[in-house]
This record gives structure tokens, C-alpha cells and sequence, in this order.
């Protein structure tokens, strides 16, 4: 086993990267994996190339922030993060887990600090207790999140009206609004989202907000109020089908929780969401990697 060099990531790297990221996780979810939960499988290779094109969109939108550790040829860590505006957020980072120990995450993790320069910032983290302990040496409070899981009762669907289809036009209100909740608007984020999963929008007059729906699943939701709120994500889970997922749910924003009892989902527990000088977002579920 050589030196672990940790530098800036290039395309060529993508592809490894892809596969370290894939055991990485599998890793994660399999040592988390509930009872009554599937085993966990490797990623399809539609799901390993929209991973792939995703950290390609990183690397042109803020390369700075995007960082691997190589030994030998071999990735055996990764962290993605980005600069928007006033504010930083971790897209994805992970230590293969025979790589583990060794400060390759330490080394990762003060590479993507330096890049926030101060910034104040947020990411999804997994309850791994070495990682949350460095989380928290690096001042980001933990915020428990709750999931809920199931298929929905369409039955309990109620009749939502107020809603439209939103477009390009629509991200400069959704940027001020982002501003409201996180500090910051998801800026070049949105046209990414945009271009796939499905943006439904509330326009009214003090009652705005927004949600991307990737498959029946809230991939990103904000808004004005928690009415509005509910009713994007009564849209979100009409649109599903089979098995859905309400994700990133904190105490401040249980109106979610009261939605997917409603709609007669599970509700489970989900590692922490990670903030360093800001408030907790609400009415907001925030993306796993667009945060």
C-alpha cells in the first residue's frame, strides 16, 4: 500500500470514483439495514451513469470543491462539495471501508472546509460514528431525520388545488425563497433539476413553494408556509406508484410526518442533518445531494 495522495478530482477519475462511492454505501447501508428491509444491491448501471453525469455537473460548476483520494492508481475516498453564493453544502463523501481509519476521511473533509472558506453550510450525513464525530469537531450541529416509507392509500389522497407546473421562469422567486429558508438560492441547481423530475409549483401570493418529483418522490421541497407545504407533498406522493419515500425530515418540519401518516406510510429514523451557522430550514425537505 503506497502514500494516499488527496487532490482535486478530474473526469477521468469519474468512473472509480463511481465504484468506490457504490461499495462505500452498500457498505453503510448493509451495516444500517434494518430487519425487515431488502438487502441492499449495487447500483444499476443507469443509476452508476446518472451518478457519473451528476459529479461531472459538480466538476463544471465549482471543480474547487470537488476532491479524491487516490493509493496506487485506486480511488479510496471521495468528497463532493459546492460554493452557491453565501453558502457551501456536501453533495456526497465517503471512505472505502477497508480504507477506513486511516485519516483519509480527515484529510477529505478539511480539503472540501477549505473550499466553504467560512461559508456557512449544510449536508445529509449517515449516523456512522466516526464520521459524525468529525462532523461535529468541525462545528456543524446534528439534526435527527426521520423517512417515511410505503406505498400510499390513495384512498387518503385528498383534492389538491392551487398547483401548476413550474419552469425556467419560475427560478428567480424559488431563489429568493431558498434565500428565506437556507441563506442562499440553488442557483445553476435548479435548471439540473429541472431537467430531470418533474417541478410542481404554488404561485399564489404569500403562499408560495415549490417540490421536484423524481418517481413519486419529494427530491427537494420549499415553501412559504406549511399548508403549502402539505400540499406540494400531497402532489408529490399522488404521483407515486408501488413503494414511495418522504426523506430528510426534521423536527421542524413534522406538517411532513403528519402527511405520510396520513397517507398511511411507516416512519423510521435517518441519520442527521448537518448545519454550521444556520437555522434549521422550514417549511423545507431538503435534497440529498442538492441539499
Amino acid at each position: 500500500m503506497g502514500s494516499t495522495d488527496v487532490r482535486l478530482l478530474s473526469v477521468a477519475d469519474l468512473p472509480e470514483a463511481e465504484r468506490a462511492s457504490d461499495v462505500t454505501f452498500i457498505d453503510a447501508d448493509r451495516r444500517d439495514r434494518r430487519v425487515s428491509e431488502p438487502e441492499p444491491e449495487p447500483r444499476s448501471q443507469a443509476a452508476a451513469r446518472k451518478w457519473i453525469d451528476r459529479m461531472r455537473y459538480f466538476l463544471d460548476i465549482d471543480p474547487g470543491g470537488c476532491w479524491v483520494a487516490v493509493d496506487g492508481g485506486d480511488v479510496a475516498g471521495f468528497a463532493i462539495s459546492q460554493n452557491r453564493d453565501r453558502l457551501w453544502y456536501l453533495a456526497t463523501y465517503g471512505v472505502l471501508p477497508g480504507r477506513q481509519g486511516q485519516g483519509i476521511g480527515k484529510r477529505l473533509m478539511e480539503a472540501v472546509l477549505a473550499h466553504a472558506g467560512g461559508r456557512p453550510g449544510l449536508f445529509s450525513s449517515t449516523v456512522h460514528p466516526a464520521a459524525t464525530r468529525r462532523y461535529r469537531l468541525a462545528g456543524f450541529s446534528l439534526y435527527p431525520q426521520m423517512r417515511m416509507t410505503g406505498t400510499v392509500d390513495r384512498s387518503t389522497l385528498p383534492a389538491v388545488t392551487g398547483l401548476d407546473e413550474g419552469q425556467a421562469d419560475d427560478f428567480g422567486w424559488m431563489d429568493r425563497l431558498d434565500e428565506q429558508l437556507r441563506g442562499s438560492g440553488h442557483g445553476p441547481d435548479h435548471q439540473y433539476m429541472l431537467d430531470s423530475s418533474r417541478l410542481v409549483v404554488s404561485r399564489a401570493d404569500g403562499r408560495r413553494g415549490y417540490v421536484y418529483i423524481d418517481h413519486g418522490h419529494a427530491a427537494l421541497l420549499a415553501a412559504t408556509d406549511q399548508q403549502t407545504a402539505q400540499k406540494l407533498l400531497w402532489e408529490s406522493l399522488a404521483s407515486s406508484s408501488g413503494n414511495t419515500l418522504v426523506n430528510c425530515i426534521t423536527t421542524a418540519n413534522e406538517w411532513a410526518v403528519d402527511v405520510g401518516l396520513a397517507a398511511r406510510l411507516d416512519i423510521g429514523q435517518e441519520g442527521y442533518l448537518a448545519l454550521r451557522g444556520m437555522r434549521e430550514p422550514a417549511p423545507y425537505l431538503a435534497s440529498g445531494q442538492f441539499l
